[in-house]
């Protein structure tokens, strides 16, 4: 099982968003870091399939980034998921599963499956516009993993989870890391040191750091303040220490 990456580069206008990214990632869960800007969305759009790249290629298990049998072992949350303000959780998972190719049957049982796995059993027939921030983000989860993907690709999946939600999170996403490739980009650290087998690092659209936790020098949140040079935020929990002093809310 392995994820192929082939010289994967995107501009547009007068920026090189990806810049000639090469990575074969197998089985694990592989942790994402980088700036605003930093090119991780793009790349994960074009490994997604959604994104033409100007050059390069993607390819799983010798599959092609665009042919079905890619997109039947994909399983993708963006930042921003869209939803039908009007569709209950269940029907969103049902139309979602139709949509993945899974039989009527099949369908209802593993959306109430992953229902009940995200916390949102007993809120599958309330109207998604009802939901708290949280709980639509955890509806995203579901969908990204209704047909059982070998590949998933998440993109900050932990916004709008309370603390106690990412715990949770965390360990669901560990799980999927021993049978699937997972990529997880997000803004914080912590949800990538607790879980990630490997670490993945991008500046410029160029890829700067690619180890384990164990070769970054010294704490992790350190080393990546030093790649990329910015005002110390504590990004364990998204918000700067003068924020905090000011009582702002996390970003």
């Amino acid at each position: 099982m392995e994820l192929y990456i082939d010289r994967l580069t995107k501009q547009y206008k007068n920026k090189i968003a990806v810049d000639r990214i090469s990575l074969n990632l197998g089985a694990g869960v592989h942790g994402l870091l980088g700036a605003n800007g930093a090119g991780k969305t793009t790349l994960m759009r074009m490994i997604c399939g959604i994104l033409r790249p100007d050059s390069g290629s993607v390819s799983f298990d010798g599959m092609d980034v665009s042919s079905e049998d890619y997109r039947a072992i994909l399983g993708y949350l963006p930042q921003d998921f869209g939803y039908y303000p009007d569709f209950t959780g269940l029907d969103f998972l049902m139309y979602m599963a139709s949509l993945k190719g899974l039989r009527k049957k099949n369908a209802r049982y593993r959306s109430r499956e992953l229902l009940s796995l995200v916390g949102l059993e007993g809120q599958e027939k309330n109207k998604i516009k009802t939901y708290s921030g949280g709980m639509k983000q955890r509806l995203g989860i579901a969908q990204a993993l209704l047909n059982h993907p070998k590949l998933l690709i998440l993109d900050e999946p932990t916004a709008g989870l309370d603390p106690k939600e990412r715990v949770r999170f965390r360990d669901l996403i560990a799980r999927l890391g021993r049978e699937s490739v997972v990529l997880l980009s997000t803004h914080i650290v912590s949800d990538v040191e607790q879980i990630a087998d490997r670490i993945l690092m991008l500046r410029g659209g160029q890829l700067i750091f690619d180890g384990s936790a164990d070769e970054v020098r010294g704490n992790l949140e350190e080393f990546y303040l030093e790649q990329f040079d910015e005002e110390k935020y504590d990004i364990r929990e998204g918000s700067s220490d003068t924020q905090r002093k000011e009582g702002a809310h996390h970003v």
